[in-house]
């Protein structure tokens, strides 16, 4: 499963911080930040299993940022 999620994470200190949270989360997932994307990008993707973009929003917005699904 890959989801891409739109972020107003800009600075990569950031970013590193949000992903080695994530991975504590979704540890076998493939998590990454584009942050040169217009719109932030973070990708998540897990072949082992299916998980909630909910909880993935709710880490993100823990820490202050906004995080949304980016729709195709």
């Amino acid at each position: 499963m890959i989801e891409i999620f739109k972020t107003n994470v800009i600075k990569k200190e950031d970013a590193d911080c949000l992903t080695n949270q994530l991975f504590e989360i979704f540890p076998n997932a493939a998590i990454n930040f584009d942050l040169e994307d217009c719109d932030c990008i973070l990708r998540v993707e897990n072949d082992e299993r299916e998980f909630d973009t909910k909880e993935i929003i709710m880490c993100v917005k823990r820490e202050g940022f906004h995080c949304e699904v980016l729709n195709d």
